[in-house]
């Protein structure tokens, strides 16, 4: 099995906001696999589905994003994911609005989601998709901007941005990272 994770903030007032590209992802990955209805488990919400012919778990952690790795370690250890078949989907301010970068490894960047995955399953040997938002505006603190909708322009971007990116999980579920890599970075 799979296990591919959407972060974001949970609640109403998160809904829509730059960080939270993560859970529209996995919504519209959910939509296009008929998951399963989700329901609570792992500090989360949960839905199996099948992809490309193959079993994944989604998850939606519902602590706040500097808590994810809550949801994710939790998950990872139920149901003895290895790392090379957990894939984590983010927001990424560093890269311009748009642009999608799967990585196999490394550093959280920035991102305080990531670093807390990374904290608690203990490594950085995981597969991530991170999703531009940026650039962050002059004069603008990165925690407000995260936290910001965006304009209508800007929506139409991300929308085609969060197609795209449910279109990379599938691939890389079907064909692997390294497939991921060479169609959509």
């Amino acid at each position: 099995m799979k296990l591919i994770v959407g972060l974001g903030n949970p609640g109403r007032r998160y809904q829509k906001t730059r960080h939270n590209v993560g859970f529209e992802v996995l919504d519209a990955v959910a939509a296009r696999n008929s998951a399963e209805p989700s329901k609570e488990k792992f500090s989360g919400y949960v839905a199996g589905a099948t992809v490309a012919g193959h079993s994944v778990l989604l998850v939606w952690p519902q602590t706040l994003m500097n808590r994810s790795g809550q949801s994710v370690a939790a998950a990872v250890g139920f149901y003895q994911v290895p790392l090379e078949d957990l894939l984590v989907v983010c927001d990424d301010f560093n890269l311009p609005l748009g642009k999608l970068r799967f990585r196999g490894r490394g550093s959280a960047g920035g991102q305080k989601g990531l670093d807390d995955i990374i904290r608690r399953l203990g490594s950085e040997e995981f597969a991530r998709l991170r999703a531009g938002i940026g650039p962050v505006p002059d004069r603008w603190d990165p925690a407000d901007y995260v936290l910001s909708r965006c304009t209508a322009a800007e929506r139409a971007l991300m929308d085609d941005m969060i197609a795209q990116a449910a279109d990379a999980v599938e691939c890389w579920v079907a064909e692997g990272l390294e497939a991921g890599m060479n169609r959509f970075n």
